[in-house]
């Protein structure tokens, strides 16, 4: 019985709220002009700060009538004005309440309203699409529909400061793309807007501040040209310090402190300028203080790891201002007292997104320790480090996850670590479970972070080969991301490096031959070259070169030959008559060689190259082809007359004169001491 009243129960309810709010709409549709604009004017009081009253009148098509009031020549400016008013308080609720205007067209509607001459009616559709575009659901690339609307927003920022400081606000929110940036620059943006810094309205002046630090974002054509820009006879980027100051907001403080860092960083000026070094730097360093509030402090240490992120000079001076390193620490302990806090709404704001500050020292610790390696020591000494990063790694919170394991690759680039705290807290276990199942974006950075723990000192190379890491790493360069693909092969390659032999052959038989020489025809430089380099660490140790080329030799000569023939650069080509001088090297291996006449002629067309890593390559391939320990000083002449065709015979016998001239002495060196050949180097990622 209960479940049969109670449907005719909720009706009645909404029955109930509906009917309250129609007449609101009713009053819109009266002949009467001045009952409709009461009506409007009735309708914006009734809406503020009532999402419910919003949401109702939406869905009773109070939408559509308002805007065609708006769009109606007839219409008076008040009336038009008031509807703009209205429209703006319902794009305040809910982002139901922007789909819903989105999809009625709104858009549209407001930007015809700005050529209109009344400048109350200008405002009030400014503010409207200031409140539109700021929802993340909007589609920004409406703004840029229509070519005439960037000059003409243009033009209006000179009506007034509220022009200025809704447009402004505009552009920041839906300059989204290279693309946006491109067209706002070329329409004049930073002529019309920078004199809007030196505005008596801070509005305005902080408007036209965070308009700058998105158009400079990873744009060094806009950076440069800001760089030299004059605002009332100052640089632009001496108005950004003066607006650092410690009397001014912090707001403005952290704006115009971001705005340097995307110039700087976009290649504007150099790192060691004093801009940068005196005064950028030090205030987010500020930002990071406990006394900032929550989105002051994950802003300030965001902002600080993207400046210093590709400097060493910078890491180093971060590292010891203010004891930062220290009090990034705090920033996993915030909200440090419940006590401390009066405010218990700020407390629920500050507890919900207390996983933000945690990103935001992850992101800070891993440029601070991308290359010092006591900058590194003193992060992993810091309290319960290493403790948190594991944790981190298993946050329920993506980008927590992918914050801790950059932090944990920039730390995995130190090779004490690597043997002490990693292997102290078995990292490599969340890491590899981080693997199994994660976003792209974090398996590039997690595949990256084991490519470091394969390294062969490193006392996680064994368990992570354990635990059935050459599967995982073969799938990943199946990946269709090149970065993927990269990782999975850059892994193995270090994995390969002075492995037994049973190790290789699994690497062999989990890649499969045809999945290997599909790497070796990728697209991607990088993606070859690290398959070149797996291929170069899997062919050493004279045994093992035997083994594999007895399986594989005829696909790997193969392959060998495409790529010295193929359109590759140089550093493609030395990689590969390495791999062939390693299989030189091989007791039965470097008959395969031998017998070619085609890979002979190669190896001597490149002794005589005019690129000197060429020569030197060249030339081990044949010392290692007339070597023979057990022959002693017959090896060259054995190794020659092994060969069938005469011809063949005479020309690799000139190679040895050949050695002396085109490679010169230093190749003759090299040849002599045989350093050139074996493994490839590791290399850390």
């Amino acid at each position: 019985m209960a479940c049969l009243l109670e449907a005719p129960l909720r009706i009645s309810v909404l029955s109930e709220v509906t009917a309250s709010s129609r007449h609101y709409v009713d009053r819109l549709f009266d002949p009467d002009p001045h009952k409709v604009l009461q009506g409007v004017i009735d309708m914006k009081n009734a809406v503020i700060g009532n999402n419910k009253q919003k949401a109702n009148l939406i869905v009773l098509g109070a939408v559509p009538r308002l805007l065609y009031l708006l769009q109606q020549e007839c219409s008076t400016s008040e009336l038009r004005t008031e509807c703009a008013v209205v429209l703006g308080s319902l794009a305040m609720g809910t982002e139901n309440n922007i789909k819903s205007l989105v999809d009625c067209h709104i858009i549209p509607a407001l930007l015809q309203g700005l050529l209109s001459q009344d400048l109350k009616f200008i405002e009030a559709c400014l503010r409207c699409l200031r409140t539109v575009f700021i929802s993340p659901i909007t589609p920004v690339q409406l703004l840029y529909t229509d070519a005439a609307v960037i000059p003409h927003l243009m033009c209006l920022l000179s009506r007034s400061q509220r022009t200025q400081e809704y447009i402004c606000q505009i552009f920041s929110h839906c300059c989204k793309t290279s693309e946006h940036q491109t067209i706002l620059y070329n329409h004049g943006a930073i002529q019309n807007i920078a004199h809007l810094l030196n505005s008596s309205s801070y509005k305005v002046q902080m408007q036209a501040l965070k308009f700058f630090s998105v158009l400079a974002y990873e744009n060094p054509q806009v950076s440069i040209t800001l760089a030299n820009v004059l605002v009332d006879g100052e640089l632009l980027s001496q108005v950004f310090v003066r607006m650092m100051q410690r009397d001014k907001s912090i707001e403005m403080q952290l704006t115009a402190a971001k705005c340097l860092t995307y110039m700087c960083r976009a290649g504007a000026f150099r790192t060691t300028f004093n801009c940068i070094v005196l005064k950028t730097l030090p205030c987010l360093v500020r930002m990071c203080n406990k006394d900032r509030l929550l989105e002051e402090r994950v802003e300030g240490a965001e902002t600080l790891a993207y400046l210093i992120e590709l400097d060493v000079e910078l890491q180093r001076t971060a590292s010891i201002t203010d004891h930062l390193i220290a009090m990034l620490a705090d920033y996993f302990k915030y909200p440090s007292s419940v006590s401390a806090i009066t405010d218990i709404k700020r407390l629920d704001h500050d507890l919900k997104h207390a996983h933000e500050l945690r990103q935001a020292a992850f992101k800070l610790y891993a440029s601070l320790g991308a290359n010092d390696e006591d900058i590194r020591k003193k992060i992993i000494e810091a309290e319960n480090m290493m403790d948190r990063i594991v944790s981190g790694l298993s946050e329920s919170s993506i980008k927590v996850r992918l914050a801790a394991v950059r932090c944990l690759h920039s730390l995995s680039r130190s090779v004490q670590q690597l043997r002490t705290s990693f292997q102290d807290h078995a990292v490599w276990k969340p890491l590899m479970k981080l693997l199994q199942n994660a976003p792209e974006e974090v398996l590039v950075m997690a595949s990256s972070t084991l490519c470091n723990l394969l390294l062969e000192f490193s006392p996680s190379k064994e368990p992570i080969l354990e635990s059935g890491a050459i599967e995982l790493l073969c799938n990943l360069t199946q990946s269709e991301s090149p970065a993927l693909r990269v990782n999975g092969i850059w892994a193995l390659m270090n994995m390969a490096f002075q492995a037994e032999q049973k190790t290789k052959m699994d690497i062999l038989r989990a890649l499969s031959t045809e999945q290997l020489f599909r790497l070796l025809s990728d697209p991607d430089v990088n993606v070859l070259m690290k398959t070149l380099g797996l291929l170069r660490n899997l062919l050493s140790t004279r045994p093992h070169i035997d083994q594999i080329m007895t399986s594989h030799g005829k696909q790997i000569v193969q392959a060998v030959t495409l790529i010295l023939e193929g359109e590759h650069n140089i550093e493609v080509k030395e990689q590969t008559l390495c791999i062939l001088a390693n299989i030189a090297d091989g007791t039965t291996a470097k008959d395969l060689i031998m017998m070619n006449d085609d890979i002979l002629q190669k190896v001597k067309y490149y002794m005589g190259h005019s690129n000197v890593k060429l020569q030197i390559a060249a030339t081990f391939c044949i010392s290692n082809l007339i070597w023979n320990e057990e022959e002693g000083q017959r090896d060259a002449t054995f190794s020659i007359h092994s060969l069938q065709d005469n011809q063949t015979r005479h020309e690799l016998g000139e190679f040895c004169e050949l050695s002396l001239t085109v490679g010169g002495r230093n190749s003759c060196l090299l040849l002599l001491i045989g350093t050139f050949t074996g493994q490839k180097t590791l290399t850390e990622r």
